[in-house]
């Protein structure tokens, strides 16, 4: 416990708690103070003024980091016949219907989205319970829910990241790893913060962006000014 606290301590030595860098600077600690023996995530977390609670308040989206995420992204689909073909041909992990519905409710859920035509979506419904509070279940408003499966299936595997408001109000995502360049995480971050920008809600009130932060898997959190990871 005594070497974990060490090294806690030494991960935040230099970065001042109360103060809001901008983020080229933050993305410099997020590198440096990364110490971990693997290569680790890059995470952002976004406090917005939002209650997710009210419909008119809830946000959620899909965005493509221009240089992807880092992480090998499993992908499971719900098709069947040429869909399903369509599906093994562009490189998805796991397909299937009743056999994929039934692995899925026996506890193994070996992927880290899942895809489904639109007429598996009845089959698919039944997983609500399990899919649901994984984030995993379908929806056409992020583009899992298509008769492209082919894209679909592409954008998950090329850096897709979707996101959803907790109902605290926060977004987090990975956006990269520790390896990436200062310029490959900067980019990535404007792109995912754009596309939160953009799925801004009717119902929002006042500042919709109120805090933003940026960490590594195994890092302190480094505060960021909003105004320039906008």
């Amino acid at each position: 416990m005594a070497k974990i606290a060490k090294k806690v301590a030494a991960a935040r030595e230099g970065i001042d708690r109360n103060k809001l860098y901008s983020l080229e600077e933050a993305i410099k600690l997020v590198k440096s103070k990364a110490s971990a023996k693997f290569d680790e995530s890059v995470e952002i977390a976004m406090n917005l003024g939002v209650d997710p609670r009210h419909a008119d308040q809830m946000v959620r989206g899909v965005v493509s980091l221009p240089n992807g995420t880092g992480k090998t992204v499993r992908v499971a689909v719900f098709a069947r016949g040429a869909k399903a073909d369509e599906a093994k041909a562009a490189g998805a992990d796991i397909v299937g219907a009743e056999d994929l519905l039934e692995t899925i409710q026996g506890g193994k859920l070996d992927f880290d989205r899942c895809i489904a035509t639109p007429d598996m979506m009845p089959l698919v419904g039944r997983l609500g319970k399990i899919l649901g509070p994984r984030n995993l279940m379908p929806n056409p408003k992020v583009g899992t829910v298509t008769m492209d499966v082919k894209g679909a299936v592409g954008a998950a595997k090329g850096g897709a990241v979707e996101y959803r408001v907790e109902k605290a109000g926060i977004i987090h995502a990975g956006i990269g790893k520790v390896s990436f360049s200062e310029e490959a995480l900067l980019a990535n971050i404007k792109a995912f913060t754009d596309a939160v920008v953009k799925s801004k809600p009717a119902g929002a009130k006042g500042t919709y962006v109120k805090k933003v932060a940026v960490s590594s898997t195994m890092g302190p959190g480094v505060h960021v000014e909003p105004g320039t990871a906008l």
